[in-house]
């Protein structure tokens, strides 16, 4: 494996390994503090194209000013050393300097997909997110770019900007990886405290009990967003941010489900702020 830090260096050995015949290259962004998530998305990359690159970026652009980017959990060495054992062949992790040079002013703004949810209660997070890929899309030229599903609104938010942006990428969504009581793996996590971690699990509780509720034939979004609630006031220490069944697609909010829909779940235990979804279908 390669691990390189700047961004001529980046493009000049994705493209050697590329090569003349153009072979796929698979492309996993990362924030970094690596688990068995993100490994999922590496390993799906390695099966389905020839060059994987994964890159680590703590990217300041999409924090806020009240945010946890000065203490997100940082350990390059350890993740260098997952990437090695799970076959990847270049691991891009640029200083912030390096992609965000003194008077940095572009930036991608997108309208409708990012205002509500997570946009609505972090101004500019979008801004940042969808800033970053545009620029790692441009260093790393990916023919696949794997993300997870844990982060619904984030992969509808990109799929929309490579879409009407005319990247020439295609967008993998893989499928959220839990730990055994079902917590939604995520870097995150390591904040919990024990008595938090015991009670975080009931986010997904509350998605499968609405989810049995669905697939027994219950249709009212406000009855299945209730069934959230009301497991997660099971857990004391949770603080409910939004719950919120919309259209796979637009994302909008939906009143009753006619085919499919996403149930969007956002709570904080403590200073930890989770989410997850659950995807629902009629068919």
């Amino acid at each position: 494996m390669l691990l390189v830090r700047k961004i001529q260096e980046a493009r000049q050995t994705i493209a050697a390994l590329r090569g003349s015949r153009g072979a796929r290259v698979g492309f996993v962004p990362t924030m970094g503090a690596l688990h068995d998530g993100h490994l999922s998305l590496v390993r799906a990359a390695r099966a389905e194209t020839d060059v994987v690159v994964v890159s680590v970026f703590v990217n300041p652009t999409q924090f806020g000013p009240n945010e946890d980017f000065d203490r997100y959990p940082r350990d390059l060495d350890g993740d260098a050393a997952l990437c090695e054992q799970a076959n990847v062949d270049v691991l891009f992790a640029p200083r912030t300097g390096e992609m965000y040079h003194s008077g940095y002013a572009t930036y991608v703004l997108q309208e409708r997909y990012t205002e509500p949810f997570e946009g609505e209660l972090r101004t500019g997070h979008f801004h940042g997110v969808c800033t970053v890929c545009a620029k790692l899309f441009n260093i790393v030229r990916p023919t696949v770019a794997y993300f997870g599903q844990k982060d619904y609104q984030q992969s509808v938010v990109i799929r929309r900007m490579v879409r009407d942006l005319n990247f020439d990428i295609e967008i993998r969504v893989c499928p959220i990886v839990r730990e055994p009581d079902g917590l939604a793996m995520s870097s995150r996590n390591r904040y919990l405290s024990p008595e938090e971690r015991s009670q975080a699990p009931a986010i997904y509780r509350g998605l499968c009990r609405a989810k049995e509720l669905f697939d027994s034939g219950e249709r009212r979004a406000a009855a299945l967003i209730q069934a959230v609630r009301s497991t997660l006031q099971e857990a004391p220490l949770a603080t409910v941010d939004y719950v919120a069944v919309v259209n796979p697609e637009s994302l909008r909010e939906v009143r009753r489900i006619e085919s499919e829909a996403v149930i969007l779940v956002a709570a904080r235990f403590g200073q930890t702020r989770l989410l997850d979804n659950i995807r629902l279908s009629a068919k």
